[in-house]
């Protein structure tokens, strides 16, 4: 099982990262870690919400769709909109 996930940080609100991963509980570790750069001068980050796909393509290819355009908006509001 492959995961797309969304990450917020606990210090800059607005921010948001997504990525994808096989092993979400490794992958937060390794970000709070300080060992992904993108997300770094973000931290703390805590998980929002994820999605869980069967492979490792559909993972990539949802993960891309959220980072751009429309999947952005739909990112920000249907899915993280009861964070508000």
């Amino acid at each position: 099982m492959w995961y797309v996930y969304a990450l917020k940080s606990r210090i800059i609100k607005k921010w948001i990262y997504v990525g994808s991963t096989n092993n979400l509980r490794r992958r937060l570790i390794e970000h709070n870690s300080g060992l992904s750069l993108s997300v770094k001068p973000y931290l703390p980050v805590y998980l929002t919400t994820f999605i869980a796909v069967p492979t490792e393509r559909q993972a990539r290819r949802l993960e891309k769709y959220l980072k751009v355009g429309s999947g952005k908006i739909i990112l920000k509001k249907r899915i993280l909109a009861d964070e508000a």
